[in-house]
């Protein structure tokens, strides 16, 4: 009677046990704000803010530039970094593969053979001695053994944790295509900036040279007036000093221009050699108007959002798998084959046929720290991916609506430096008529020359900004990967 209550008690206990391995910690879920302001705050009728986004245009659409269209073509193609990516991607699949075969069967084939020779003064030896006395046969010595057979092992995945484990992967798989499309986009519209810089320089290294030959012409007329006694040397030297000054300038551009299409060469895979390109038709070019469209779409469009999206997907799915360790895992064995102790025997069925099968049920119970440790930094690798995500978004918002303020504000800009320049086009004249008619100082010719080469190159500045601030938009928008 005291025997059967202590089983019961025994029992009792190891249930209460077992159950009590089961229960996981609690823990503090955060969940992701998805949603984003009803609209940009710099949207204008220019960049309206209705459901139309120039972000759904593929890029061979919205750059038009032939010489552009076949350089970016070939980065898609050659660009090491996102060949890189691509490989990361394959690394990824694998990876989902690896985790889908985890939760089937594994079988195998097997065959082996070995021999032993056991000591007569050991328990084996000794009982074996024994059997050879009584039944009056004997046992080879030494004794081999051949066997071949099949053999197989599962892990029953009653709780997904093997499933989830695969759909964690397949998640970031996703993900990894996601950053290939984000590369993309931040790939095409670098080279897109790259070029349109490429072509501001060479319309300021036009400028530059045409100002050479200007204040080259100057000087001879200075050199002139100072023979003829109407001008002092003073006024020599200044304009043989602005010359020099300009002409420092050309090599400086000139250094620039070669950097720059370097720059353009690597980002398209290859060696340095010379851009093709149109710098005549830079004057030419109007910035693209932008469709903003809601920034809800920001959640479609943008790679790097969608990317950030699919790795807390992940995530969650990692506090899954790790939830899971904490339940019972079932796991079932079996083998069948042939064995006999010479090779001839083999085939001596059914008297060398083996099989063998069997399961185990296990759950952890006493000293859980270590799984305790991985569910709670799986939750914190979660709760990071919110954040993660939430940063995400708002960068990507926070990035449009500058691009869009850029592109209002530089518009005007342009329009007031275009005015600028036209007016000290007319003052170059001026002065140059009013110092030959000497009714006006050198210096007033100097300072005329220099603030409108100065005001040229603010206005080709002003134009690329307004191209590259186009692109960006673009970027921003999530355009590009299409």
């Amino acid at each position: 009677m005291l025997k059967k209550r202590f089983y019961q008690c025994l029992s009792a206990i190891s249930l209460a046990l077992a159950v009590g391995a089961c229960k996981t910690p609690e823990l503090a879920v955060k969940n992701e704000t998805r949603t984003t302001p009803a609209r940009y705050p710099a949207a204008t009728a220019a960049t309206a803010a209705d459901s139309a986004n120039t972000a759904r245009l593929p890029w061979q659409q919205f750059f038009t530039d032939p010489d552009l269209q076949a350089l970016i073509g070939t980065a898609l193609e050659n660009n090491q970094e996102l060949n890189i990516t691509l490989q990361e991607i394959e690394i990824a699949r694998n990876e989902v593969r690896a985790r889908s075969g985890e939760y089937r069967p594994f079988v195998g084939l097997g065959a082996r053979a070995d021999v032993e020779k056991v000591g007569r003064y050991t328990l084996q030896g000794a009982t074996e001695e024994q059997v050879d006395i009584k039944e009056d046969r004997h046992t080879p010595d030494p004794l081999t053994n051949f066997q071949l057979g099949t053999f197989a092992t599962w892990e029953v995945d009653i709780w997904h944790k093997l499933r989830n484990a695969k759909k964690a992967a397949a998640r970031r798989y996703l993900a990894s295509v996601e950053g290939k499309s984000f590369m993309v986009t931040n790939l095409i519209a670098e080279i897109a900036n790259s070029y349109y810089e490429l072509l501001a320089l060479d319309n300021q290294l036009l400028i530059v040279r045409q100002n050479i030959e200007i204040q080259a012409n100057a000087l001879e007329l200075v050199r002139l007036q100072k023979q003829s006694a109407r001008t002092t040397e003073l006024a020599v030297q200044r304009f043989e000093a602005q010359v020099q000054h300009t002409r420092a300038l050309q090599f400086k551009l000139q250094q620039r221009i070669v950097e720059t299409e370097n720059r353009l060469n690597y980002l398209a895979g290859r060696y340095p050699q010379p851009v093709a390109r149109n710098a005549a038709s830079f004057n030419d070019l109007v910035p693209a108007v932008v469709a903003a469209g809601l920034p809800t779409q920001l959640l479609a469009n943008r790679p790097d959002v969608r990317q950030a999206e699919q790795q807390l997907a992940a995530a969650r799915l990692d506090v899954q798998v790790a939830r899971a360790s904490f339940y019972p895992s079932l796991r079932l064995s079996a083998a069948a084959g042939l064995a006999a102790f010479t090779p001839g025997l083999l085939v001596s069925t059914p008297q060398s046929m083996l099989y063998s099968l069997g399961g185990d049920l296990a759950a952890p119970l006493l000293n859980r720290n270590g799984l305790k440790a991985t569910y709670y930094s799986a939750n914190a690798g979660q709760t990071q991916a919110v954040f993660r995500y939430e940063k995400t978004v708002l960068n990507a918002y926070s990035e449009v609506s500058n691009q869009l303020a850029s592109i209002d504000n530089l518009n005007s800009s342009y329009e007031a430096k275009a005015r600028e320049v036209a007016a000290l086009n007319q003052s170059i004249d001026i002065s140059n008529s009013l110092f030959r008619a000497a009714r006006a100082e050198y210096t007033e010719v100097l300072f005329t020359q220099r603030d409108a080469l100065e005001a040229k190159f603010d206005l080709l500045e002003t134009k690329m900004q307004q191209l590259q601030a186009t692109v960006n938009v673009y970027r921003a928008l999530g355009g590009g990967w299409y």
